[in-house]
């Protein structure tokens, strides 16, 4: 029964599901302005876990929408559960009214009733849709959007899937949140054990030097192995809702070239992306153009899209490798000339270990501590020291006035600060940095056009990422959503955002209905992204011109850490 999750159901197929019969993964094979959308709860069985999930048309994930770049959609959504309902539109550039989140941008979808998103599309590339409403986004509410560009694609392809990746339990979302409560490493199994030790005193130098590193966690009360909140002890990965163990399957001819559209859709999952025995060339970084990267490898955050170009020589298969970042499971398809084909999948790579960078303490001593620093000095130059002012040039910058909240206090909401926060944009990711590979890193990416704004910012705004893991509470600057006002920007200004990272986390923060442009060192060439990974003890900084009004979500994508409360209002006026 593995297979019934991709595109099939228990009970029979939805009364749309012509609309929609291509193969998982395929484009529709012309866009359309026009749709009629139906939520509802379908019995959907994968990998041996059997779940009543809420779904567009049936199927996990839904069906794939294509686009036109200059048209006008209209979306009619009608939801046929018993509870409210919502679609957003994932890095569709949107007015307020039609972002698709409840209580902030209109009044959800109830049961029964239908709403028509209406909006122009200003934008092309790959992108992606989701509930916001609930939990229903964990279950199986979500998928592709690809919009096609007003002129002829400047990498053209003659192949083209959408590779969207994702979990799946029949675990309750909230049993899921109430037990992280309980205990933050509840599905944390691979602790540090004796077994261990050897290898990590081989990368420390010495047995003391790895003996005082596990007694500086120990002290901290928290574990160097927590990398996923969320493991593979209850989630299956999938491809276009396919179990490894069913093998979504692409089709070539050799020497075609192949442009497959990644997306991670995933509730809590970052994924670690190759495909052995060939180049990927990185074209599309969140929707947007990019100069192309060759890679071996790339890491993936959740709600992030990458478009990538393969050019298979050999008449062979070849497998699409995703294991998650703690390690504890991978998601897995194939390219092949012919369907039923399979190539060996290779053995996961060692799970990261946290180190004392990701605490922001890149200066201390193994046996150093966070109850050996005073935590209540002076922060305020600390916290810009080294942040280089990327892509500015030699400009002459206006003095920025700057919504510095200092440094977060140590209370029940925070249990720590980044003494010493460092910039990871030329960094792959924990787990990626000596691997042979080539690997993405954020500093590569550089748009193929120059920024629509080339102003200087005239405000900048420090959000520090916080939480306690203990109580399972999360944050931006030691408050919780339900504790903080919102943002309020000026229509028209520019402004830069600065993350610094307290925890020990990757956040993938994601700013609605505008663009964030990373500052990665490309001047005037750096990319526009919808989401951004902020990688453990750093810190970053991003561009953004409020150019349209309304109240905009600001949050973690990490569904766990926003309904514990890393969320803000934006308000544009």
């Amino acid at each position: 029964m593995t297979g019934l999750g991709a595109g099939g159901l228990l009970g029979g197929l939805p009364a749309n599901a012509h609309a929609f019969t291509q193969p998982m993964g395929s484009l529709p094979a012309t866009s359309s302005a026009n749709h009629n959308l139906r939520v509802g709860r379908t019995r959907i069985e994968i990998d041996g876990k059997c779940l009543d999930a809420p779904s567009v048309g049936g199927t996990v994930p839904g069906p794939i929408l294509r686009w036109k770049q200059g048209d006008t959609v209209s979306i009619n959504v009608t939801n046929d559960l018993s509870e409210s309902t919502s679609i957003h539109w994932h890095g569709i550039r949107v007015p307020s009214n039609m972002d698709g989140v409840p209580g902030l941008s209109f009044a959800g979808i109830a049961p029964g009733e239908t709403f028509t998103y209406r909006f122009r599309l200003h934008q092309s590339g790959t992108y992606w849709y989701h509930g916001h409403s609930g939990m229903q986004e964990a279950q199986g509410l979500y998928g592709a959007i690809v919009i096609d560009p007003r002129t002829p694609d400047p990498t053209p392809c003659e192949r083209d899937y959408v590779v969207l990746l994702s979990e799946w339990t029949d675990v309750d979302p909230m049993d899921i949140l109430s037990n992280l409560k309980m205990q933050d490493d509840y599905y944390t199994f691979r602790q540090r054990t004796a077994a261990s030790f050897p290898r990590e005193a081989k990368q420390a130098g010495s047995g003391i030097a790895a003996l005082k590193d596990r007694l500086a966690w120990s002290k901290m009360r928290m574990s160097a192995t927590d990398i996923s909140d969320v493991s593979g002890v209850i989630f299956s990965y999938l491809v276009n809702g396919h179990a490894p163990d069913t093998n979504w399957t692409g089709l070539f001819r050799p020497n075609e070239r192949i442009r497959l559209r990644f997306i991670n859709a995933s509730t809590m999952t970052f994924f670690d992306i190759r495909i052995p025995g060939l180049e990927m060339q990185v074209v599309q970084a969140d929707g947007n153009d990019v100069e192309p990267i060759s890679v071996d490898e790339f890491r993936i955050g959740v709600a992030e899209t990458y478009d990538v170009i393969v050019q298979p020589k050999d008449e062979r298969a070849y497998t699409i490798f995703a294991q998650s970042e703690d390690r504890t499971g991978y998601a897995r398809g194939t390219l092949a000339p012919h369907s039923g084909m399979s190539a060996a999948i290779p053995p996961m790579d060692p799970r990261p270990v946290r180190t004392m960078i990701d605490m922001g303490m890149s200066h201390m001593k193994p046996n150093d501590s966070m109850g050996s620093m005073n935590m209540a000095g002076d922060m305020s130059g600390m916290q810009m020291s080294g942040m280089s002012m990327k892509g500015m040039g030699s400009m002459k910058m206006p003095p920025l006035k700057r919504d510095d909240p200092g440094p977060p206090p140590l209370n029940v909401e925070n249990q720590n600060v980044a003494m010493m926060p460092v910039d990871r944009t030329g960094s792959p990711g924990d787990g990626l940095e000596n691997t042979g590979r080539r690997v993405l890193n954020y500093r590569q990416l550089r748009a193929t056009r120059p920024g629509a704004d080339m102003r200087p910012p005239s405000h900048e705004i420090i959000m520090h990422l916080t939480g306690n893991m203990e109580r399972y509470i999360w944050g931006f600057n030691g408050r919780k959503f339900s504790e903080a006002g919102p943002i309020r920007l000026k229509l028209g200004e520019r402004v830069r955002f600065i993350l610094i990272n307290d925890t020990m986390m990757e956040h993938p923060i994601h700013l609605h209905g505008l663009w964030s442009e990373l500052e990665n060192g490309q001047g005037a060439y750096q990319p526009y992204k919808h989401t951004i990974i902020s990688q453990p003890g750093s810190k970053l900084s991003y561009l953004v011109t409020a150019d349209t009004p309304g109240m905009w979500a600001y949050h973690c994508h990490l569904m766990y850490h926003m309904d514990s409360g890393m969320f803000r209002t934006i308000i544009v006026s």
